[in-house]
């Protein structure tokens, strides 16, 4: 009888043969610590930046507010839309975030999405036509990716923050398309560079017809002096066309945003597939993200103390050895062979230490490393321990 599964058998077969085979874990979550498999490990691999996540005087903060205002959670926003914003599913929730967000962007207007996937794979189909070029870094996020590829627009990678390889391309496709679309992260997720975005504004503002797509994913809460990201930072808020960021890693929540021109969001209400066709976050998840929006720029001493951890962290890879070593609180340990990889993560998790391997596809072939994610509620005697550690895992090899 023939196996109708046979070819996932042998393609799952492969991927262990060459080490990139995944399942999911079955963790416990304690603060900034995880449990596995009976062992408590300081969680390497988070993208609580801020270390909100498990801050429990915000959490009781947050129900406070809604409790004062009527008993028996009848005051509390829905825990359900129950449907898309186009049908029943809109809520004042949605709304008050959106107002701030532009207020707080000084831009037009905003408009949220269930997920930074949503929107990357939304915003730029809805965009994009077969009369715009969309031009992408190389190692922009596999949500990007599926968006360019949905879109059905032509579309060219240019060398990662290579803004002179970029600018030739421009060059030599004007002519040939109405528009042009830039599309890059502010913070690589995985090499944790930085994009200088005051240079990709200059090189755009040479051409009437190109825009300029950032996805602030990593950067938003945790960068800015008001913690509005490296758009902040670098202050370029204002010309940039399309600025995409989420709730769901430093600002402790899930969702995910646009700020932009009012006809974009108009625009975008009509021809977005992924915002029309989903059922809109609880609007009591959209009011937890409201709150602590509200409370971003209080935050700048957790920016600070990450700054200075981050600080610490690159200079101690440098010391192991490490060559490429980024400016952001994402550290990437690169060792290039799979299963020399998974096996130093292996190492780390038995000692304490919840590190993750990152293969291949999710990073270039020969690239696999351990992406060590920073956050503020880590001490600097947790840090130094576990460089001790790491040191101690490289060198007995």
């Amino acid at each position: 009888m023939v196996n109708k599964f046979a070819n996932f058998t042998e393609h799952l077969t492969n991927l262990k043969q060459i080490g990139q085979f995944r399942t999911l874990p079955q963790l416990i979550h304690h603060g900034k610590y995880i449990e596995k498999d009976r062992r408590l490990m300081l969680n390497m691999s988070s993208n609580d930046y801020l270390g909100l996540a498990s801050d429990l005087d915000l959490q009781q903060e947050f129900w406070q507010k809604y409790s004062e205002k009527a008993p028996h959670f009848s005051a509390f926003p829905p825990f359900t839309s129950s449907s898309s914003r186009l049908l029943t599913g809109s809520f004042p929730e949605y709304e008050q975030l959106e107002h701030l967000l532009a207020q707080r962007f000084q831009r037009e207007n905003a408009l949220l999405f269930n997920s930074g996937y949503h929107a990357n794979i939304g915003i730029l189909p809805a965009l994009a036509d077969k009369q715009t070029l969309i031009l992408a870094d190389k190692l922009v996020h596999a949500s990007m990716i599926d968006g360019i590829r949905l879109s059905g627009a032509d579309f060219v990678r240019y060398r990662h923050n290579d803004h002179e390889h970029l600018l030739s391309l421009l060059k030599k496709h004007q002519g040939k398309y109405q528009r042009f679309i830039i599309v890059t992260e502010s913070l690589f997720s995985m090499d944790g560079d930085i994009v200088d975005l005051k240079a990709l504004v200059t090189l755009k503002q040479q051409f009437d017809n190109v825009f300029l797509y950032v996805d602030e994913a990593h950067a938003i809460g945790a960068y800015g002096e008001t913690g509005l990201g490296i758009a902040e930072q670098q202050q370029c808020l204002d010309d940039i066309d399309f600025l995409v960021g989420t709730f769901g890693k430093a600002l402790a929540s899930m969702g995910a945003y646009l700020v932009c021109d009012q006809v974009i969001k108009d625009y975008l209400v009509n021809t977005m597939r992924p915002l029309i066709f989903s059922t809109a976050l609880p609007p009591l998840n959209i009011a937890w993200t409201t709150f602590l929006f509200e409370k971003l720029p209080t935050f700048q001493a957790r920016r600070q103390y990450l700054a200075q951890i981050t600080d610490y962290m690159r200079e101690q890879l440098a010391m192991c050895g490490q060559a490429h070593l980024s400016q952001s609180c994402i550290q990437p340990y690169i060792i290039g062979d799979n299963q020399k990889t998974v096996e130093l993560a292996l190492n780390l998790q038995q000692q304490g230490y919840y590190c993750l391997p990152i293969r291949p596809p999710t990073v270039p072939q020969h690239t696999a490393r351990i992406r060590l994610s920073l956050t503020a509620d880590m001490n600097m005697q947790e840090l130094a321990a576990f460089v001790d550690c790491l040191r101690n895992s490289i060198f007995d090899k």
